[in-house]
């Protein structure tokens, strides 16, 4: 099918994710933007946008100067992952109906607008279940561990069943 394009978050957003998650796997340390934007193959001006977005909600606190640099504002256990893509990600209007210029003909009759906001719902409360210490519990070493192994890749990452907290 073309024309259509994946549901997904914005690249601001896996940005910020990523951003977090290596700063949280750096937790005894400054970070650099030099450094997080070379370890993930990002560029600099990206993240310092992104560095400022985080730092305004309150995810990281920066630190300027020579010996500068960025950390979480808090313990990864008390970053809420639901939080933190609901603060930089932008709009989750799915469908038109959903959002708030919504001018669709089919509004008040259509089911469509129940079923994705219930989708929706549980993509929140899925995701809300989980803090930024999830996320690094077995990353920890990232990229590599200790004991040389590698960073988990796309098709490791596809094969891990998904399991709620709920």
């Amino acid at each position: 099918m073309t024309g259509f394009t994946a549901m997904r978050l914005t690249t601001l957003t896996d940005y910020a994710l990523r951003m977090l998650i290596y700063a949280g796997t750096h937790h005894e340390r400054l970070c650099t933007i030099s450094e997080i934007a070379k370890a993930f193959g990002i560029s600099q001006t990206h993240l310092m946008k992104v560095s400022q977005i985080l730092a305004q909600q309150g995810w990281i606190d920066t630190v300027r100067g020579k010996n500068g640099g960025l950390h979480l504002s808090k313990a990864p256990q008390l970053i809420n992952l639901g939080a933190v893509v609901r603060s930089v990600e932008p709009d989750f209007a799915l469908v038109e109906c959903l959002g708030k210029n919504n001018s669709c003909k089919l509004t008040g009759g259509c089911m469509l607008t129940y079923i994705l906001q219930g989708s929706l719902n549980a993509f929140w409360q899925h995701l809300d279940c989980y803090t930024l210490a999830d996320v690094l519990h077995p990353l920890h070493g990232f990229p590599a561990n200790a004991a040389g192994g590698q960073a988990l890749g796309r098709k490791a990452l596809a094969n891990i069943p998904i399991q709620s907290k709920v």
